[in-house]
C-alpha cells in the first residue's frame, strides 16, 4: 500500500514566455523569509545566465525550495519557449502538479498548449493561476473560458478539467481566490495561493520497504566536487557516503559511491547526510552520470524507465571557420575543440541530437557524439534542436565561451510518414493592431499558412489605441524561416507572434521566404566610405567605412532578387582639379548591423554566418566569384 510524505510538496510552474513565472517564484522566496531583510538579490533571481537576462526568457529549468505552514514546497521554474520544451518535459518528472499560469489579458497562447499538453500527458493535477490581473486591458472572464476550451481540445479527462482557479498578480505578490472586474486584490501576499497548492497538489507518494530509486533527471557541475546529478528520489532513502548501484542508459549497471549528498534550500545547496523519498536532491561522485539514468540500491538494483522527449524538427550545421579572418578574434578555433564543445552540450541537453557529417545516426542529448568519422567533412556537424532560438542560443553560448564557426542556414527536418514526403507545421498565434491584419494575411499566405481562427478583441492592449486582432494560422516550420524580421519590420513593430510544433503534414510544395538578393564584397581589403556612398542606393548595407571584408563575404541586402558583386574598398580618385561641388555634403546612410538571429534567418542554402566572439559576417558558402559562377552553370545543365 503506497504511503505519503506530507511534509513535501514538489510542484512545477508552466506557462507560456513571459507570462510571469519566475516573477511569481520571485515573490513566493521573498514572502517565505528566503531572503534577509535588506538582502540585495536581483530581480527574476532564477534567470541566472547571462543571456538569460539580456533576452527576458527562462532558458534551462531550475529549482528552489521554500518552506510554509510546516512544509517544503521544491518549485521547478521551467521555460516557457517551445524550442526548450526538453527542460519542461523533464522538469515535469520531478513533480506531482503545476501551476499553469495564463496572462489576464493575452490568454492561453500556442506554448501555453504545449506546456500544458505535456501535463495532461503525465496526469499531473493541475492549478490555474491567472496573473496580471491588474492590467488595463485585463478579460478574465474571457481567459478562463478560453482556458477550459484549451483543456477540451487537449482532451483532459473530468478529474484534471475542474481545476481550482486563483488571481494573482506576481509583480505586486498578491493572489485572491476571488476576483471583481476593476477591483485590487486584496490579500496583501500570496497566501491565498500558497494555502490552496497545499490543498490541492498531492504529496509524494512512495512504497515502504521498497529499495532505493532515484531518477536523474538534470546535471549540474561544481568547481569542488564536479558533475552533480539533480535528482528525485523515488523510492527508499539515500545517505553521504552510500554504495549505490549506477543503472546506466545502455542497462549496465556500475558500483558507485555518493561523495556528496545535496538538498536546496531557497537558492543555496545544503550538504545532508541523508534525503528520503519524494526529495530533490543532488548527487556527487559519479563523473559520466547522464540524465535519464537511475541510482539504486546495490543488492537489489531496479531500473526506472529513460525520459523522452519529442524529437526535434529543425537542423543547422556546425564547423570550423573557414574565412580569411578566421583566428583573429576567438581562441578556440579548430575542429577537435568544436567536436568536444558538442560533446559536452549533448551530456545535459535531452532535446539536441548531433549528425556527423558523413550522415551516421545521430548521437542524443544524454549521451556523448559519434566517434571518428568514415567519410564526408571532418570539419562539421548537422545539430538537430526544436527550433531556431534554441540551436542560436547554442551558437551564441559558443562564441561567448571563444568559440570561431561557420553555421549554415537553418533547415527543417524531414520525415517519411505512410511513405509520404512529410514536414513540421507549426501553429502560430499572431497579435496585431487591426490595421496590420491584411498586411500579415498576404505574408503568410505567401507561406502557406492557413488561418484557422481570427478574434478581434475590440480592446486596445494598452488602453488606448486602436483594436487588436488575434489571428491563428498553421504554418510549415520552413515558412516561419526569416518570419519574424520581416514580421516586425511590415508590422512597424508593433506585432507579436509565438509559434509551437503542432504536427507533421505532408510536403507544402517550394516556398520563397525571401525575395532579395545579397550584396557580395568581390574582393578583400577596408571598405571606403567613397564605394558604400554608391552602394548604399542598390539596398541596405551591414557594414560601415573603415571595415576589414573579404571576397564573398555579404556586405548588405540587395533591394532586388539577384545577387552582385561589388567593391567596397574603391577609394575616391584624387586630383589637383578643382570641383564645382566640392561643398556639397552627402551623408553616409547608417548601416545595420545583423545580430546572430537575424543572420541566422537571412542567409540563403548558399550562405552561411560567420560566427566569432566580436562579429557576425554572412558570407556565401564558396567565397571565389568565379568558384560561384562555375556552381552555377553546372546546376543549369
Amino acid at each position: 500500500m503506497p504511503a505519503t510524505r506530507d511534509d513535501i510538496r514538489n510542484v512545477a510552474i508552466v506557462a507560456h514566455v513571459d507570462h510571469g513565472k519566475t516573477t511569481l517564484v520571485d515573490a513566493m522566496l521573498w514572502q517565505s523569509g528566503a531572503f534577509r531583510a535588506g538582502q540585495e538579490v536581483a530581480t527574476r533571481v532564477l534567470d541566472s545566465m547571462d543571456l538569460e537576462r539580456e533576452k527576458g526568457i527562462t532558458i534551462l529549468a531550475k529549482n528552489t525550495s521554500l518552506h510554509y505552514s510546516g512544509v517544503k514546497l521544491n518549485i521547478i521554474d521551467t521555460p516557457g519557449h517551445a524550442d526548450f520544451g526538453g527542460e519542461v518535459e523533464r522538469g515535469l518528472t520531478m513533480v506531482d502538479g503545476v501551476l499553469l499560469l495564463v496572462d489576464a489579458s493575452e490568454g492561453p497562447l500556442p506554448q501555453t498548449r504545449f506546456v500544458l499538453r505535456k501535463a495532461l500527458e503525465a496526469k499531473l493535477p493541475v492549478i490555474l493561476v491567472v496573473n496580471k490581473v491588474d492590467r488595463s486591458d485585463a478579460r478574465v472572464a474571457e481567459v478562463i473560458d478560453e482556458v477550459y476550451e484549451l483543456f477540451l481540445d487537449l482532451d483532459a479527462d473530468e478529474q484534471q478539467i475542474e481545476f481550482p482557479i486563483v488571481y494573482c498578480n506576481a509583480k505586486a505578490g498578491v493572489a485572491s481566490l476571488h476576483y471583481e472586474a476593476g477591483e485590487k486584490l486584496d490579500s496583501g501576499n500570496l497566501a491565498p495561493l500558497l494555502d490552496l497548492l497545499l490543498q490541492r497538489i498531492p504529496a509524494p507518494t512512495y512504497e515502504p520497504g521498497h529499495p532505493l530509486q532515484a531518477l536523474v533527471t538534470n546535471l549540474d557541475a561544481s568547481p569542488y566536487v564536479g558533475r552533480l546529478a539533480i535528482c528525485r528520489v523515488r523510492n527508499g532513502s539515500i545517505r553521504k557516503g552510500q554504495q549505490i548501484a549506477w543503472c546506466r542508459a545502455d542497462g549496465s549497471i556500475q558500483r558507485a559511491q555518493v561523495a556528496e549528498l545535496y538538498v536546496t534550500e531557497a537558492l543555496q545547496r545544503v550538504d545532508a547526510a541523508e534525503a528520503g523519498p519524494g526529495e530533490i536532491i543532488a548527487v556527487a561522485g559519479i563523473a559520466e552520470v547522464t540524465i535519464g539514468e537511475t541510482l539504486a540500491d546495490p543488492a537489489d538494483p531496479r531500473a526506472l524507465p529513460v525520459i523522452t522527449v519529442d524529437e526535434p524538427a529543425m537542423s543547422i550545421t556546425i564547423g570550423i571557420n573557414t574565412s580569411p579572418l578566421a583566428g583573429k578574434d576567438g581562441d578556440k578555433v579548430t575542429a577537435r575543440q568544436i567536436k568536444n564543445r558538442l560533446d559536452q552540450e549533448l551530456v545535459g541537453n535531452v532535446s539536441l541530437r548531433v549528425v556527423d557529417s558523413d550522415r551516421s545516426p545521430p548521437a542524443r542529448g544524454g549521451g556523448r557524439a559519434g566517434g571518428d568519422r568514415a567519410g564526408g567533412d571532418p570539419n562539421q556537424w548537422e545539430v538537430q534542436g526544436r527550433g531556431e532560438l534554441q540551436l542560436a542560443v547554442l551558437v551564441e553560448m559558443m562564441r561567448r565561451e571563444g568559440f570561431e564557426l561557420t553555421v549554415g542556414q537553418p533547415h527543417v527536418l524531414e520525415r517519411q510518414i505512410d511513405g509520404k514526403r512529410c514536414e513540421p507545421v507549426e501553429r502560430l498565434s499572431v497579435d496585431v493592431p487591426e490595421e496590420h491584419v491584411g498586411t500579415v494575411t498576404q505574408l503568410l499566405a505567401a507561406r502557406k499558412g492557413r488561418m484557422e481562427h481570427m478574434t478581434n478583441h475590440g480592446i486596445p492592449r494598452s488602453g488606448h489605441g486602436p483594436a487588436w486582432v488575434r489571428m491563428d494560422y498553421l504554418v510549415p516550420a520552413r515558412g516561419l524561416i526569416g518570419f519574424r524580421t520581416e514580421f516586425l519590420t511590415e508590422t512597424r513593430g508593433t506585432g507579436i507572434m509565438h509559434h509551437v510544433f503542432d504536427r507533421w503534414e505532408p510536403w507544402a510544395g517550394e516556398l520563397l521566404t525571401r525575395t532579395t538578393g545579397a550584396l557580395v564584397a568581390d574582393r578583400r581589403g577596408e571598405t571606403a566610405t567613397y564605394s558604400l556612398m554608391t552602394l548604399q542606393e542598390r539596398g541596405s548595407l551591414f557594414v560601415g567605412p573603415g571595415e576589414e571584408v573579404y571576397e564573398g563575404m555579404i556586405i548588405g541586402e540587395n533591394a532586388r532578387a539577384e545577387d552582385i558583386d561589388v567593391n567596397p574598398t574603391k577609394e575616391k580618385h584624387l586630383t589637383n582639379m578643382r570641383s564645382s561641388t566640392a561643398d556639397v555634403l552627402v551623408r553616409l546612410d547608417t548601416h545595420h548591423k545583423p545580430t546572430l538571429d537575424e543572420a541566422l534567418e537571412f542567409v540563403r542554402s548558399d550562405e552561411a554566418v560567420e560566427v566569432t566572439p566580436v562579429a557576425v559576417r554572412p558570407r556565401k558558402l564558396v567565397l571565389s566569384k568565379i568558384e560561384r559562377q562555375k556552381a552555377v552553370k553546372l546546376a543549369r545543365k
